[in-house]
């Protein structure tokens, strides 16, 4: 077994890791992305009537994640980034994608209609990304760290807030914030706290596991857990190209096109935090090639995600935080994400059992992983002295981006594209963060005069 000699990581980027430590690591990643995962596809068919579809659409997601997941860390041709970054549905296309769907459905068309028009709009705007990565040198000096900063941490503070609905017991539920609720999540946490401190390596690396069991288990004894038959999930399904079809709009296409482009600037920030934790070096040549290859590989998996009937993929924040929390960058660990992921949606029974672990138990284990991606946020904003230039950056991009989260009416008045697209801290706030670095002008540094001489 080979293990890390870099400070604070139990297995380095290239370490090699034994087959049962690395499924180990590798299923906390599953378990805290796999809600993440399935959230957007069950939103989108129960907004636009899609339930009989549901269970294909939530399996080719799961797929389409983990072949997704395996490129980012197999890194082939160049694609890829060499790390584990874990790819899943992307929540800033859920907007967009209920808007166009909803108006299709108004002008009459069927179930299947509306998912070719979708999926086909999202192949054309999946290569939005593919072609901003030819050209992130010059994108790199505009994302400087105060803005891929800021982006990080809004993307983690925006997370705490889906870990502390689901902690009071998550969306819609009778006893949200109940006391029991409240305990369970805490209980979880504290085992997960407990374990990651003990100076034992197996320790370490079971403690989301781990406490996501304890809960689990503690859920069933106080009758918290509401565990349901999975006798009629189907066992396996297969997988089809353009299963509902294939169409395309201009119109409709150029709103997707644009999200695609802002969540470039998200996947920048999780893949620089990536390389801040996994302790890879976040500029030089190495660092631009990491993205580059990032941003190539979220566009594939995008192309991928349309034409197997997934939705728009994007590298997942959460699991930065599981790599600091376990101590464990090995890509291989990646590759073995990506391979249970892509189990998973062959087999959806076995999604439909992770399923049910109780929220407020998801909730405790999750709040810690996206309490660190605040943390790096904050580690890159400030690897350099922020002057009144970058704190003023930063204090608009988080009072307006966290503004328009907390009260989203009011953009109300706006048209309902413009209103979708920025009322979200990350693309508010990293849209503001970027324009702002342009706009500002840099300040001039005081010039030092040597002692004994004057300015002339």
């Amino acid at each position: 077994m080979s293990h890390s000699s870099e400070k604070g990581l139990l297995y380095g980027l290239e370490a090699r890791i034994a087959p049962l430590p690395a499924f180990i690591a590798a299923l906390q990643h599953v378990l805290a992305s796999m809600v993440g995962i399935i959230t957007p596809p069950l939103i989108i068919g129960g907004v636009l009537g899609l339930q009989a579809w549901v269970p294909y659409l939530i399996s080719m997601s799961l797929l389409v994640s983990g072949l997704g997941t395996f490129l980012q860390a197999r890194r082939i041709g160049g694609i890829g980034a060499g790390m584990i970054c874990l790819q899943g549905t992307s929540f800033a296309f859920l907007g967009i994608i209920l808007s166009t769907g909803l108006m299709l459905k108004a002008q009459g068309a069927s179930p299947q209609q509306m998912l070719a028009m979708i999926f086909g709009c999202n192949l054309a705007a999946a290569l939005v990304p593919i072609v901003v990565s030819r050209c992130m040198g010059v994108l790199h000096k505009i994302l400087t760290p105060v803005v891929t900063g800021t982006v990080i941490t809004l993307i983690g503070i925006s997370l705490i807030k889906v870990s502390m609905t689901d902690w009071a017991g998550g969306n819609h539920a009778a006893d949200f914030g109940a006391p029991a609720n409240l305990a369970l999540g805490a209980l979880t946490l504290l085992v997960i706290v407990a374990l990651n401190r003990s100076r034992l390596r197996w320790a370490r690396l079971v403690a989301v596991v781990a406490g996501i069991g304890v809960g689990c288990a503690v859920a069933a004894i106080t009758g918290h857990a509401a565990f349901k038959s999975v006798a009629e999930v189907p066992w396996l399904a297969l997988p089809g190209f353009f299963h509902f079809g294939f169409a395309f709009s201009w119109s409709l296409c150029l709103p997707i096109a644009l999200v695609s482009l802002i969540s470039v600037i998200e996947a920048v920030g999780d893949l620089t935090a990536n390389c801040m934790i996994s302790q890879q070096p976040i500029s030089g040549e190495s660092f631009e090639r990491r993205l580059r290859g990032g941003i190539m590989a979220d566009g594939v998996s995008c192309i991928l995600a349309a034409v197997f009937s997934a939705f728009p993929n994007t590298t997942f924040a959460q699991n930065n935080g599981v790599i600091q929390m376990t101590g464990v960058a090995s890509r291989y660990v990646g590759m073995v994400i990506g391979l249970l992921l892509a189990l998973l949606g062959l087999f959806p029974v076995i999604g439909a059992v992770v399923q049910q672990i109780p929220p407020p138990v998801l909730g405790g284990a999750t709040l810690v992983m996206f309490g660190s991606v605040v943390a790096a946020g904050i580690r890159v904003m400030t690897q350099r002295p922020l002057g009144r230039r970058e704190m003023l950056i930063i204090a608009i991009a988080f009072g307006v981006g966290l503004g328009v989260e907390a009260v989203p009416d009011a953009l109300k008045q706006l048209p309902p594209m413009i209103a979708n697209l920025f009322g979200h801290a990350v693309t508010t706030g990293g849209v503001l963060a970027m324009v702002l670095n342009l706009l500002l002008p840099g300040e001039e540094r005081p010039v030092t005069v040597p002692q004994g001489e004057t300015q002339g």
